[in-house]
């Protein structure tokens, strides 16, 4: 049964608490280099639109699709990774604006934040020590958290869901993020708000039709949202 409080907010993080500039298209563009994908070639822009199309998605998953062999995915996922985390250590990150208030108001009203991601654990480190977050909130998931698998599945959150223990029922949770696989896993966990910000890969649009219950300028925004509607 619903207490009709949303106690816990499970957040994305690049496009939606954090803002990374395009890099996941630069680390894309590196990795597919180390494999042989050049480029401008009509082979590359094909998977480049395949990354757009996924983004919120695990990353490895994504590999898997666009070169099939396992081995060539996970060759192409630790080139990203490293392309990636030379890109965040070379200060190329950063908060999405009132990303850092928005999350300490959420806390300092009682709610329970946690913060997810596609990438893997090596990377989401890396972004929460280049923006000192540490320890902004209590936890923390990637995929490999939640048993390997990523948006769409709802698996993130509901392993917040559990590890929390922070309210009684999934109606409770709020998820919030920039693209539809955020909005599918959200959907299927039976997320009682699903919000979509529109600081990352997806419009409006796209947020709606994949199930976004409300769609904000900012996750900014969100506080203020949860207020109005007394949750």
């Amino acid at each position: 049964m619903s207490s009709n409080r949303i106690d816990l907010v499970v957040l994305d993080m690049a496009g939606t608490t954090v803002a990374d500039d395009g890099l996941v298209e630069q680390a894309f563009a590196a990795a597919a280099q180390q494999l042989g994908v050049e480029a401008g070639t009509p082979d590359f822009d094909s998977k480049l639109d395949y990354v757009r199309a996924t983004m919120g998605e695990s990353k490895i998953s994504v590999f898997r699709h666009l070169f099939g062999d396992e081995a060539k995915a996970q060759q192409a996922n630790a080139a990203f990774e490293e392309a990636y985390g030379e890109l965040v250590d070379g200060g190329r990150i950063a908060e999405i604006p009132g990303a850092r208030e928005a999350i300490e108001k959420l806390t300092g009203d009682g709610r329970t934040v946690v913060l997810t991601t596609g990438f893997a654990r090596v990377t989401q480190d890396a972004i929460l020590a280049a923006l000192g977050w540490q320890d902004l909130v209590g936890l923390t998931l990637c995929p490999a958290d939640a048993g390997g698998r990523g948006r769409p599945y709802p698996d993130m959150v509901l392993t917040a869901f559990l590890r929390t223990g922070a309210v009684a029922g999934v109606a409770d949770v709020v998820v919030a993020g920039d693209t539809s696989y955020d909005m599918l896993s959200g959907v299927r966990a039976g997320a009682g708000i699903v919000a979509g910000v529109l600081t990352g890969a997806h419009g409006r649009a796209q947020l709606e039709a994949h199930g976004a219950s409300h769609v904000l300028g900012s996750v900014a925004e969100l506080p203020e949202l949860l207020a109005e509607l007394g949750r």
